[in-house]
């Protein structure tokens, strides 16, 4: 019996497949510490040529000693979203791993970008706080952000705003959520997003 790819399988698409594929874009939302970059690295796994853009790496290049004044950070969000409309527009997936507290960021990438998909993953900011401070793993962010804040930092959901996503494609609620539901569930977008018409031994 055939059965879908989840992303606890770490596998790659099969080749016979790929010429059904489509790249995409998928924005990973949500607040620091609600679980981004673990989720990135996941779908990366399941699929290794996706390409990954952190926020978080983007602004070391471009600006290397952040005030992250207002209009830093559009210019910033704006360069993140235009590589990754170039990205797609050549063939390539993209997965956005980054807060974008603004809605105005995400959806110029929506404007721009034909086969886009927004997963918000929403957290409770207590939770959000207790997971930061005890994350191991970083990719790049900011350690402490949320420590930071009580200093003057503009913190989405605490100094900063976040504009909740209206009509994600999909909405994970962390702590609601087990990870293999969510697991399912994001394969079940991607595959949406690429135009995979399953067979009937996958169908079942």
């Amino acid at each position: 019996m055939g059965r879908k790819r989840r992303l606890k399988d770490e596998e790659p698409p099969a080749c016979g497949k790929m010429s059904l594929m489509e790249a995409i874009a998928v924005w990973l939302t949500g607040l620091p510490g609600s679980g981004k970059s673990t989720l990135a690295e996941q779908i990366r796994k399941v699929h290794p040529d996706f390409i990954v853009l952190r926020m978080d790496d983007l602004r070391k290049i471009v600006t290397p000693e952040p005030t992250y004044s207002a209009q830093e950070r559009d210019i910033v969000y704006r360069c993140l979203v235009f590589m990754a409309a170039t990205l797609v527009g050549h063939g390539h997936s993209v997965v956005i791993d980054a807060t974008g507290s603004l809605r105005t960021w995400r959806d110029l990438a929506r404007t721009l970008i034909p086969r886009y998909g927004e997963i918000y993953l929403k957290c409770p900011i207590d939770v959000c706080v207790e997971r930061e401070g005890r994350r191991r793993q970083a990719y790049g962010a900011p350690e402490e952000i949320y420590e930071k804040a009580k200093s003057g930092w503009p913190v989405p959901g605490i100094s900063a705003p976040y504009e909740e996503p209206h009509s994600p494609e999909l909405l994970i609620e962390v702590g609601k959520t087990t990870a293999f539901d969510a697991a399912e569930r994001i394969e079940s977008l991607i595959g949406r997003m690429q135009g995979l018409e399953l067979d009937a031994t996958d169908a079942e």
